[in-house]
């Protein structure tokens, strides 16, 4: 029995040696200070157990803004997939202006995801923004709606800004999956008789899914943790009406001094994210192992 050589694996330990520190040292750090009373300057104190986690799960704040996390997730990861599907299958067609119209669907990936939040709480603004100034002129509305100031209009807002800014992401990852798809199918279908219908639900819908796998699993982690779009926008307001877990916590740690239960609510997030995945995983080999 001949010894596998060990050189590749002398070779790659120090950079697997500093990838696990750097992931280990941050992830250790936040559970330690999750079972710790901690100053607002980072002072860790006294043990205190699971009082932090027992303190987040008390606050009705934490638990709506729980629930309004999964909304903001459901919604942007859905809505993206959704427009996403049928922008890709436009632009993988040929046609003349092809180069153009892909440039164009890039553009919110080439912006900075604070720059987009700016330039699109500038166009609701109720005094002078473009959003209440168009509508105003085609007479949809009558007077300004205070879209940021209220929290029933401004988390959709958000929402939808949350699906512009993650299509351009999926998009790719569609047409890279329908490049590969080969031609010769679709014309078989034809012959056969099938419509356009048929095609998509026969043909390239199955051969798209595991790249809409893909798309699913890196957008709920993308989404999930998405910081700048609402805290630019409303910083959680108003009345907490558009807090999502991650700017709950920002707002726990650095405006509240309380960096213990923002440590906690870190700790719920990652089990979230890896209970996903986890199910959302299972589920696809379930269906694979039928298939």
């Amino acid at each position: 029995m001949s010894k596998r050589p060990l050189a590749p694996w002398l070779l790659i330990l120090p950079s697997f040696a500093l990838a696990l520190f750097i992931v280990s040292y941050p992830f250790f750090n936040i559970v330690w200070q999750s079972v710790h009373e901690v100053s607002r300057f980072g002072q860790v104190r006294d043990f205190s157990g699971l009082a932090n986690f027992a303190t987040i799960f008390a606050d009705p704040v934490f638990m709506t803004t729980l629930w309004r996390t999964l909304v903001w997730t459901v919604c942007v990861v859905g809505g993206t997939v959704l427009v996403a599907v049928p922008a890709s299958l436009i632009l993988v067609q040929d046609f003349y202006g092809r180069g153009l119209a892909r440039t164009i669907t890039m553009l919110p990936w080439s912006i900075s995801l604070t720059m987009t939040a700016i330039i699109w709480r500038w166009a609701f603004n109720d005094e002078f923004g473009l959003i209440n100034l168009g509508l105003q002129q085609v007479g949809i509305i009558n007077q300004p709606l205070h879209w940021l100031a209220d929290p029933v209009l401004a988390f959709p807002v958000e929402i939808m800004i949350g699906i512009l800014v993650s299509v351009p992401f999926t998009v790719t990852i569609f047409l890279g999956g329908l490049s590969s798809v080969p031609t010769d199918i679709y014309e078989a279908a034809r012959m056969e008789g099938a419509n356009a219908w048929q095609q998509f639900r026969k043909l390239t819908l199955p051969l798209l899914r595991p790249f809409i796998n893909i798309a699913i699993v890196l957008n709920v982690i993308y989404v999930f943790n998405s910081f700048p779009i609402i805290w630019v926008m409303t910083q959680g307001g108003p009345d907490n009406g558009t807090h999502i877990l991650v700017t709950y916590l920002y707002e726990l740690a650095f405006r509240l001094g309380r960096p213990g239960e923002a440590a906690a609510v870190s700790l719920v997030m990652l089990v979230m994210l890896l209970a996903f995945t986890g199910i959302y995983m299972r589920m696809q080999g379930g269906e694979h192992a039928e298939q």
